[in-house]
C-alpha cells in the first residue's frame, strides 16, 4: 500500500471530508430513500383513492329521467325555479354564501368589504355602477344596479357551476344573462349562441374545472389577467403544469381541495385565513382540505430530509411554485392614466403586444405581460389587508391596494409567494381618497367608456356609492397582491436550494429570518468557522497520535 508522503496535508483533506459529510449526512440519507414514507401520508393515500376509483366525478341521479326537466324551458328562471323544486333548500344556502352577496359577512360592518362594497382593486377598479359587466361573473340572472334584488331566489344561475356539457354561456354585458339569439360581442369577435336548455338540464352535474374556470380563469376583463396561477391552460393542464390537475395524473377538480359545504366554498380569503388552522385528515377528517398539510401532513418530506426543518416557516407553495404563468401570459401592471388616447380617425383603438395581448387600450390604458414569472414573497397569516375606497391615500409613494398579513413573530405565519400587480389608477387628491369610476354603460351616459371624461364618470361613479368627490382627477401609483398557490410544479423542478440561500436570491430583503448562505453574521461566522477548525485540529491530532504510536510499535 502507498504511504501518504505529506502527513498533515492528507490528514487535512481527511478533516474536511469528515466535516461535510457530518453536516450533510441527514440531508444525503434522507435524498437517498425512496418516496415510500411521503406516499402513505393518509391524506394522499385518500385524494388518489378519490380521484382514481370508478365513477370518481360519481353522481346519483340521471337527470335526463325527471319530470321536472322534461319541458321547453323559454327562460334561465324557469331552469332555476324546476331544480329548486327539487334542491328545496340549495336557494337559502346560495344566497348566505360570498358567491351571491359579493360581500364579506365576517369582516369589519359585514357591509364594506368584498367586491360590492366598498373595496377596490388596481385593474378593473370596482363594481359599483358598472354591474352589467361585472356581473357576468356573478352566478345570477339581472344583477343591472344596485336595485337587484338579492331576496328571489329564482334569480339563482345553477347552470353557470353545473352545466356539464360546456355549451352554457352568459352574455358579457347582460348582467349575467344568456342570449336569446345569436349574438355577436365585438369586443372579443365571438358569437354568442341561445343556449339548449333541454339538453344542458338532462347533464347537470357537479362542478369541474371548466365550470370554475368560466370566471376564475378570466376574472378582470380576460384570460389571465388577474391571478397569475388561474388562466384557461389549468381547464385540462399537463403534469408539468400542475400535478394535482394533470388532466391524464390525478385529474383533481377544484372542490378537491376547495371543500365545499352547504355551497359555502372554503379558499376565499378577506381579513379571516381561509384555513385557520393547519391540520391533516388525520386529525380531522371532516376538515377543510386547503391547506396542503390537509393531505401531505407535518412532514411531508422523506425521513430526516432537511425540507421537513422548513415547513414551519416556508409555505409549501414557496419551494413547490417556482414560477406562476407558465404556459400563458398573465397581466403585470395596468396604466389607467393613459387611457382615452385616439387613433388617426379620432376613435378608440387597441394596440396588440408580446403574446397576442394587447398592450394599449384606449379603454383601459397601458398594460404589459410577462411569463414565467417569478414569485415575490411575504410573511402571510392567511388573511389579507384591503384598503377602502374611503381610506386615505399618500401619493408621494405606491399604495398598497392590500398587502399580505402577517409577521415572522406571530407564530402564524409562513414565508408564501405572489404575484405582484402593478398600476397607477385615478384617485381624489383633494380628497385624498380612491375613486370609483362608473366605466361601462350606454354611448350617451356618463360612463368613461362612452364619454372618456374621467371627471364625468368618477363624478357618476362617486354618486352612485353616496361617496363624496372633490371634482379633481388625479392619478397614484398602487400594487396588488394575489397569493400563488395553484400551478404546483413536478418535484424535480422545485425551487433550488441556491435559488433562496444566497445574497442575491428570491428571499432577498425579507425580513424576520436568518438564511444561511443569504446573510452574515460576524459572531455567526466566528462560532462557524471555529467550530470547522476545532474539528480540523482534532481529527488531525488524531491522525498525528495513530502516526506516532504506528511508529513507535513498529520501533519495538
Amino acid at each position: 500500500m502507498r504511504l501518504c508522503k505529506r502527513p498533515l496535508l492528507c490528514w487535512g483533506g481527511l478533516a474536511v471530508a469528515a466535516v461535510f459529510l457530518l453536516a450533510a449526512g441527514p440531508g444525503l440519507l434522507g435524498a437517498a430513500q425512496n418516496d415510500k414514507s411521503a406516499d402513505a401520508a393518509p391524506g394522499r393515500q385518500l385524494a388518489r383513492s378519490a380521484v382514481s376509483a370508478p365513477g370518481a366525478r360519481w353522481t346519483t341521479s340521471d337527470h335526463s329521467k325527471y319530470e321536472a326537466l322534461q319541458k321547453d324551458f323559454t327562460k334561465p328562471e324557469e331552469v332555476t325555479a324546476a331544480c329548486l323544486s327539487c334542491h328545496q333548500m340549495a336557494g337559502d344556502q346560495i344566497q348566505h354564501t360570498i358567491h351571491w352577496t359579493w360581500i364579506c359577512p365576517d369582516c369589519g360592518d359585514g357591509k364594506s368589504m368584498g367586491k360590492y362594497g366598498k373595496t377596490i382593486n388596481n385593474f378593473c377598479i370596482a363594481v359599483p355602477s358598472n354591474e352589467p359587466r361585472c356581473t357576468s361573473c356573478h352566478i345570477g340572472y339581472g344583477w343591472k344596479d344596485k336595485k337587484f334584488d338579492f331576496a328571489d331566489k329564482n334569480r339563482i344561475d345553477c347552470l353557470v357551476c353545473h352545466d356539464t356539457t360546456h355549451t352554457y354561456e352568459k352574455f358579457p354585458t347582460k348582467a349575467g344573462y344568456p342570449v336569446t339569439e345569436p349574438t355577436l360581442f365585438p369586443e372579443d369577435g365571438k358569437t354568442y349562441l341561445p343556449p339548449d336548455y333541454k339538453k344542458i338540464t338532462a347533464k347537470v352535474g357537479r362542478p369541474d374545472r371548466l365550470n370554475c374556470g368560466a370566471c376564475h380563469f378570466y376574472g378582470g376583463g380576460g384570460d389571465g389577467v388577474k391571478h397569475g396561477d388561474l388562466d384557461s391552460s389549468m381547464g385540462m393542464p399537463k403534469k408539468s403544469l400542475d400535478v394535482h390537475m394533470d388532466a391524464e395524473g390525478l385529474n383533481f377538480s377544484c372542490q378537491r381541495c376547495h371543500t365545499t359545504k352547504d355551497h359555502q366554498i372554503a379558499g376565499r380569503l378577506y381579513t379571516s385565513p381561509a384555513a385557520p388552522e393547519r391540520i391533516s385528515l388525520t386529525e380531522a377528517d371532516l376538515a377543510s382540505k386547503i391547506a396542503c398539510e390537509s393531505c401531505h401532513g407535518q412532514k411531508p418530506h422523506k425521513n430526516d430530509a432537511k425540507a421537513n426543518d422548513h415547513v414551519d416557516k416556508v409555505a409549501c407553495q414557496s419551494c413547490h411554485i417556482p414560477e406562476f404563468a407558465r404556459v400563458l401570459p398573465t397581466k403585470m401592471t395596468w396604466d389607467w392614466s393613459t387611457a382615452g388616447q385616439m387613433n388617426a380617425e379620432g376613435k378608440p383603438f387597441k394596440k396588440e403586444g408580446p403574446y397576442g395581448k394587447p398592450v394599449y387600450d384606449s379603454k383601459k390604458g397601458n398594460f404589459t405581460w410577462e411569463k414565467n414569472v417569478e414569485p415575490v414573497y411575504y410573511w402571510f397569516n392567511g388573511a389579507m389587508s384591503n384598503m377602502l375606497v374611503t381610506d386615505k391615500v399618500d401619493p408621494t409613494k405606491i399604495v398598497s391596494v392590500n398587502h399580505p398579513a402577517g409577521s415572522p413573530s406571530d407564530g402564524k405565519s409562513r414565508i408564501m409567494p405572489f404575484k405582484r400587480h402593478t398600476g397607477k389608477q385615478p384617485f381624489d387628491p383633494v380628497n385624498a381618497t380612491f375613486v370609483i369610476p362608473h366605466l361601462f354603460g350606454p354611448k350617451d351616459s356618463d360612463a368613461y367608456w362612452a364619454s372618456y371624461d374621467w371627471k364625468r364618470a368618477i363624478a357618476s361613479g362617486m354618486k352612485y356609492v353616496d361617496l363624496p368627490f372633490s371634482g379633481d382627477v388625479g392619478f397614484v401609483e398602487t400594487e396588488y397582491f394575489f397569493p400563488i398557490t395553484h400551478m404546483v410544479a413536478p418535484k424535480e423542478r422545485v425551487v433550488a436550494c441556491g435559488e433562496c440561500h444566497s445574497a442575491e436570491g428570491r428571499l432577498k430583503g425579507l425580513p424576520g429570518v436568518y438564511v444561511p448562505g443569504r446573510d452574515v453574521h460576524a459572531g455567526v461566522t466566528m462560532v462557524g468557522w471555529g467550530a470547522v477548525a476545532a474539528a480540523v485540529l482534532a481529527v488531525i491530532a488524531h491522525g498525528v497520535g495513530r502516526m506516532v504510536s504506528s511508529s513507535r510499535r513498529k520501533g519495538q
